[in-house]
């Protein structure tokens, strides 16, 4: 039997060991729907509801499993649906490949049915490569070239093959003029900088007093040594939010996230440091960095492209994380006074103190940092761990600590809504044996997640551990926003645009054969989780939250935060001095501490 263009594609994709491509079916890609056909559905075709879903569950897959993520969708409609969750693996550096379907070349320039440039739509989302195959001999050099180019560059590339080539007979290319041949593989290096740039930045890391490190996803494989690299300075270490999993929460120096949604010993490491440290982090936020003139800087990472950037860095090593600490470790010196890190470690355990104290304190009618918190002792040892934007991205950084084997990720850049349920999707696809959490709001799953649902009851079966769970914060109010329009704005809530129906998320499980429970009373919330934890299937858990708990940010005073309450009672002159002072004294509750602007605690 002849081999198509189509056919090639799958077989070239198995050669580069790719397993999973997470896709939607149309009359685009009909030919390597056909070739899947062919091929004993080998690499496997997995089903979503929706294109947008399929390439979050590419980057799901690849966040967690470390490989190439690949999805595919038909031309037109399903190629423009791709887009929100490659560009979230476009600024969260993660690699996908897209192959997407086009019209056939004779219709091209016609204004034919579902005919978009697509090569013009992709060129920003997939810069780093992003290629039309037009004749069967341009394949092989366009595949490698997209999977290469994403596992070098951590990037997005794409591969757009428009129909009638797909149908073609398969002819590889020749010894010939204008033919350009291809080979499969890429083999694993890790750059490491310069001795003289390795000594310049040791140096100046010694000459630190208060040394401050933040790390990021970069940092994953360095943990050992970014560990040895903080006691050696005697430092503290703030994670971004890619790189919560990079290093245990446990540790008495790690201060945990950093940012709005960050930890208040985050925001005091940064702003008493006199030495910085960034390792695989390109955190957008300097002003949760100290200030500048105030610490001198050293910054390492993989990218040549995203050095130098966020900080006034005096030394940028381009390098590995894992082999450029191992080469700079031999020239640190110890830390002789340890004054720096005993404040540290003494902020750090207060800042878990006020967080049990911010989550055993009454709501209505329950506390979200609460859902969190009681998790939190309940995660298993090798749980993966994915959390929507919005609010429940504030209790996901804060109040998880994750150690040990444990994963967890979220929207880190793009901070898109809905990635939640398809990444623990793309997560069990790449990790059968273990359980996966999701933590996301009902925003986001009115958005997207209850559709995927379908796909969970699809393929859970499959699965060697059985256990997803995805808890809803189910209050009712797209929250973040509420808050950032009260924080920022000092408007009130907007009903029309952020007041969302109440939906029986537990109910819908059921009805697509997985399992669900509705919780409406705090000393449930435990018990849900542990059920969800010892069953046999899937679980959707509908916490019914409290919308007025605020997602604080670390850097607040009580005088903005009254300034943000006070909104919601905007107009409401006889009533808002009363609320005004009763608000006072809750967020207190939250947040004993905090200082108002004239220093008074």
């Amino acid at each position: 039997m002849s081999t198509k263009v189509s056919d090639h594609v799958l077989q070239r994709l198995r050669e580069w060991e790719v397993e999973y491509v997470f896709a939607y079916p149309g009359d685009g890609i009909n030919g390597l729907l056909a070739a899947w056909g062919r091929a004993d559905d080998r690499p496997r075709f997995v089903q979503s509801r929706h294109e947008e879903m399929s390439a979050f569950e590419a980057v799901g897959y690849a966040k967690f499993s470390g490989k190439v993520g690949v999805c595919a969708a038909t031309s037109g409609p399903g190629a423009i649906h791709l887009l929100n969750g490659l560009y979230d693996a476009k600024l969260d550096h993660v690699p996908v490949v897209a192959i997407v379907g086009q019209t056939n070349r004779s219709a091209m320039g016609g204004s034919y049915q579902q005919e978009v440039d697509l090569l013009s739509l992709y060129k920003d989302v997939a810069s780093d490569f992003c290629e039309m195959v037009t004749v069967p001999e341009q394949l092989p050099n366009v595949l490698d070239r997209a999977m290469r180019t994403a596992m070098a560059r951590r990037s997005v590339t794409a591969v757009i093959i428009p129909a009638d080539v797909q149908e073609l007979e398969y002819s590889a290319p020749g010894h010939a003029f204008k033919m350009v041949p291809s080979s499969l593989g890429m083999g694993r290096y890790a750059p490491v900088p310069a001795d003289e740039d390795v000594q310049r930045a040791a140096d100046l890391l010694n000459a630190g007093e208060k040394v401050a490190i933040l790390v990021g996803q970069g940092a994953r494989g360095a943990r050992a040594e970014v560990m040895e690299t903080a006691d050696r300075l005697g430092a503290g270490v703030a994670k971004a939010l890619l790189g919560k999993d990079a290093l245990d929460d446990d540790l008495p120096y790690v201060t945990g996230s950093i940012g709005l949604l960050g930890t208040r010993p985050s925001y005091e490491l940064m702003q008493g440091c006199d030495t910085l440290l960034v390792i695989g982090s390109s955190f957008p936020y300097s002003q949760f960095l100290p200030e500048f003139g105030q610490a001198r800087a050293v910054q390492i990472d993989i990218d040549p492209h995203m050095v130098g950037m966020r900080y006034p860095f005096e030394v940028n090593l381009v390098g590995d994380a894992r082999e450029t600490l191992r080469r700079l470790l031999p020239l640190l010196e110890p830390a002789e006074d340890r004054g720096w890190r005993k404040k540290i470690e003494k902020n750090t355990a207060r800042w878990w103190e006020v967080m049990e104290r911010r989550a055993a304190v009454a709501a209505d009618p329950i506390n979200p940092e609460y859902v969190a918190h009681a998790l939190n002792d309940l995660l298993p040892e090798n749980v993966i761990l994915a959390a929507d934007s919005g609010s429940a991205a504030n209790w996901y950084a804060r109040h998880l600590r994750l150690r040990g084997e444990m994963r967890g990720s979220l929207s880190g850049t793009l901070a898109t809504m809905g990635p939640g349920v398809p990444y623990v999707i793309g997560a069990k696809f790449a990790h059968g044996d273990r359980p996966a959490i999701a933590l996301v709001g009902d925003g986001a799953m009115q958005m997207n997640g209850m559709a995927e649902l379908i796909t969970v009851a699809k393929y859970w079966r499959e699965w060697e551990d059985p256990r997803l769970i995805v808890a809803v914060l189910n209050n009712q109010d797209l929250n973040q926003v509420t808050w950032e329009m009260r924080a920022m704005s000092g408007a009130p809530q907007f009903l029309p645009s952020q007041s969302i129906p109440d939906v029986a998320y537990a109910d819908f499980a059921r009805m697509v054969g997985l399992d669900g429970l509705r919780i409406e009373k705090p000393e449930d919330v435990r018990g849900a989780w542990e059920r969800a934890l010892a069953a046999d299937r899937p679980v959707v858990l509908d916490f019914r939250t409290d919308p007025a708990v605020p997602p604080i940010p670390p850097h607040a005073t009580l005088d903005q935060i009254e300034a943000a309450a006070a909104s919601v009672l905007k107009g409401d002159s006889d009533r808002a001095a009363m609320v005004r002072q009763g608000f006072k004294a809750k967020v207190q509750e939250f947040l004993p501490g905090h200082r108002h602007r004239d220093g008074n605690a």
